[in-house]
């Protein structure tokens, strides 16, 4: 891929208007970051309807190791004044990002309660039903499309992931469409299809909170065989998740559980169209090539653009001065695409060795996804099902992003088999 040469003057992280150009102008506006200036500061933009004023500005960090360092060091860079680069409220940055916005001890305890649901006796309970909803998804697809066409992101992309959160969750089929929607609202924010002012996203937050504590509610005092009940019975040193902290966390695994897997479905099955040799070389011998075509996935499309720490004192970054109180966002997209540390960056190989790690789960630290494993069993799975029974599949339209600076999502797209 031959990047466009974007001038330093021209790229503008916080404005709007950079999150709809072509997207080889982001990747060649991040790639001037990453050689020109690696920590450049930017002003904060106003989020349109928000009652919350812009906040001081912050630094962009674009490097892979840079990226890594802040991870990997929450004690001098914390979340718990927002993961998002806006400031807010404590009470709505845990609301709205429950342990993603959080510092030890309270960050440390609520994961060690919640990663009870997260075992690996938990995740290879999911296991067959991973393989399970996949298979209906397919089944569900000729059924209901026997002109062999349809949007690969609605019927394909959305369904699996979303389904096995409600399974882990027990939560029945018939409420997945208002799930779906929520999602869309709450990720969807920026997007005019989707939200149209921040009340919106108050509302639908209080509504995902309501169903949350009804279904916490239920598991306490019927406890089922899903993830729901066995989170609501955990104990760590005595101490149970209160009903806020499961509502809230509850948000966080249907809209980040959800969509970042249906992210990376879409664009893998788009690339693996874009690069034939690439698809024929892993359905040709898939258990060969899974786990390092999974992590290539990942890093080739990067569901989560960014997340934000904040420097608790003054301090350094590969000899840059941070001072304390400075906001640093870490573009996960940008680390991705680094050629200091990824041979070749912008090509989808599938073969790419998984060392040097990807930085789409969260680049490691206490924040690293507790979801990894699972997604990645899940874009695994599918792309298997798809291999084996649909394999004339192909995306036959150009992606409908989703407008966000934070989720890389895609909204439409055609396929055909």
């Amino acid at each position: 891929m031959n990047l466009p040469s974007v001038a330093l003057s021209d790229i503008d992280l916080s404005s709007p208007e950079f999150w709809v150009a072509p997207r080889d102008f982001r990747l060649g506006a991040f790639k001037t970051l990453r050689d020109e200036s690696p920590f450049q500061f930017f002003e904060e933009f106003q989020v349109e309807g928000s009652p919350i004023p812009p906040g001081p500005g912050y630094r962009a960090l674009v490097r892979h190791d840079d990226i890594w360092h802040v991870s990997r060091n929450p004690q001098t860079f914390c979340s718990g004044k927002g993961s998002n680069i806006g400031d807010m409220p404590v009470e709505i940055n845990e609301f709205f990002g429950s342990m993603i916005a959080m510092d030890d001890p309270k960050h440390f305890r609520l994961r060690s309660i919640v990663s009870k649901g997260f075992t690996p006796k938990e995740i290879t309970a999911l296991e067959e039903s991973v393989r399970v909803r996949s298979r209906s998804v397919l089944d569900r697809l000729f059924e209901r499309f026997p002109e062999r066409e349809c949007d690969f992101v609605r019927e394909v992309a959305s369904l699996m992931p979303l389904q096995i959160i409600c399974d882990m969750m027990g939560i029945p089929e018939s409420d997945e469409e208002t799930i779906f929607n929520w999602t869309n609202v709450i990720l969807g924010i920026g997007d005019p299809e989707y939200v149209g002012t921040f009340e919106d996203l108050v509302r639908v937050g209080g509504e995902i909170y309501s169903y949350a504590l009804a279904l916490g509610e239920d598991r306490l005092t019927s406890p089922r065989d899903d993830i729901a009940s066995v989170m609501m019975h955990a104990e760590v040193d005595g101490q149970r998740l209160s009903a806020q902290e499961f509502g809230s966390f509850f948000i966080l695994l249907v809209v980040a559980g959800n969509e970042t897997t249906r992210t990376a479905i879409a664009h893998g099955m788009r690339e693996l169209t874009r690069y034939p040799d690439q698809r024929k070389l892993w359905f040709d011998n898939f258990e060969t090539h899974q786990k390092t075509a999974v992590e290539e996935i990942v890093r080739y499309s990067t569901p989560v653009i960014h997340f934000r720490r904040t420097a608790t004192q003054d301090t350094e970054i590969n000899g840059h001065k941070i001072a304390e109180g400075e906001k640093v966002v870490m573009f996960y997209q940008s680390g991705n695409r680094d050629e200091r540390v990824f041979s070749d960056p912008d090509t989808f190989d599938i073969t790419r060795p998984a060392q040097p790690a990807q930085v789409g789960f969260g680049a490691g630290g206490p924040h690293f996804c507790l979801g990894a494993n699972l997604a990645r069993r899940e874009i695994s799975v599918m792309f298997d099902e798809i291999r084996q029974r649909i394999p004339t599949l192909e995306i036959t339209s150009e992606p409908e992003y989703l407008q966000s600076n934070f989720i890389n999502g895609i909204k439409r797209m055609r396929c055909a088999w």
